[in-house]
């Protein structure tokens, strides 16, 4: 592992920072890279690190040099959350994703960063995800905000590239879910409040559950330290084909009703579903093709769907009451 993060003619191991560490994501990649005794710095703004400050964030990478970043900072939340909070969501990411590439041209463009990009991204008109399509049209209007940002570090990292060489993975994701996400359902992934609410139903007697939407929604799920794996792969070893973005991708999806049921059966008695159809559902269909990522991860193993939720369930079950 050590000779494989050593740079190349030096006898140092690479300095690998972890953005957003404290975040769902973060700390399920953390978990992956702790499990495997790769080193990392973790940075946070509760570690002192505001990504937002360009110039404090230049002080830090000065302090710390990284070689590798794994970009996990973002500030995100529910549909409703990213409608309600849009000036905000755009304004902090933005701000997030220039700080970042100006510091790290300043400092050391030789560093290559990692970025999970939700696959918001894609255009609103597509129910299949296919690299080359990503400019091919607007995103859906309930993530205007969180997906116009995610263009724009696109964007960014292009530039970044085209002016000062700094290279970048830009890893596209689907909906992640597993441990370690906020209870509170404005703030979290998708599956996860879904998950946290049949808990907080379980835990209190309850036998009836409101949820948003109509259910009829299609989505692609990936569970967070899958994702983790992906990352210590790239980290141990760049494998080729990662010059543009590639999905992270099953090639499969659920609607909304189905994976309820899923999560049903991981209680010993069922729940009385009602649908809040004055929420939003989002896009109808966000399934991600898989040709490009078999490619160039023809190996890789997701987790099995049912031990994913299984694992969630329980988090839930541990941090409860909520």
């Amino acid at each position: 592992m050590q000779k494989a993060l050593k740079q190349a003619g030096k006898n140092e191991i690479m300095k690998i920072v972890l953005l957003g560490a404290n975040g769902f994501v973060g700390t399920n990649v953390a978990a992956v890279l702790n499990e495997n005794k790769v080193p990392f710095l973790r940075a946070s703004r509760k570690s002192g690190l505001d990504l937002r400050e360009v110039s404090q964030t230049i002080t830090w990478f000065a302090k710390n040099k990284p070689d590798i970043i794994i970009n996990c900072a973002a500030h995100v939340g529910s549909l409703n959350y990213v409608t309600r909070q849009a000036a905000d969501i755009i304004g902090d990411n933005s701000r997030m994703i220039l700080s970042m590439y100006e510091a790290i041209a300043k400092v050391n463009p030789d560093c290559l960063i990692i970025n999970p990009i939700a696959n918001c991204t894609y255009p609103a008109v597509d129910e299949k995800f296919v690299e080359d399509d990503i400019w091919k049209g607007p995103v859906h209007s309930s993530v205007y905000a969180y997906g116009g940002a995610k263009r724009f570090l696109l964007m960014v990292a292009k530039s970044f590239e085209m002016e000062y060489q700094v290279k970048s993975i830009q890893l596209l994701v689907p909906n992640m879910y597993g441990p370690f996400d906020s209870p509170d359902p404005d703030k979290a992934h998708a599956l996860n409040a879904l998950a946290s609410r049949f808990v907080k139903a379980d835990k209190l007697g309850n036998k009836e559950i409101t949820l948003w939407g109509s259910g009829v929604a299609i989505r692609e799920w990936l569970y967070a330290k899958d994702f983790g794996r992906i990352v210590l792969q790239v980290i141990q070893k760049t494998p080729l084909g990662l010059a543009e973005p590639i999905n992270v991708a099953q090639n499969f999806g659920l609607s909304i009703k189905e994976l309820v049921s899923v999560i049903q059966q991981h209680f010993r008695h069922s729940f009385v579903i009602k649908w809040d159809v004055s929420m939003p559902d989002g896009a109808p269909k966000k399934v991600m093709d898989d040709i490009r990522f078999r490619k160039v991860f023809p190996k890789f193993q997701f987790t099995n769907f049912g031990k994913g939720i299984e694992e969630t369930v329980a988090y839930y079950q541990k941090i409860f009451p909520y």
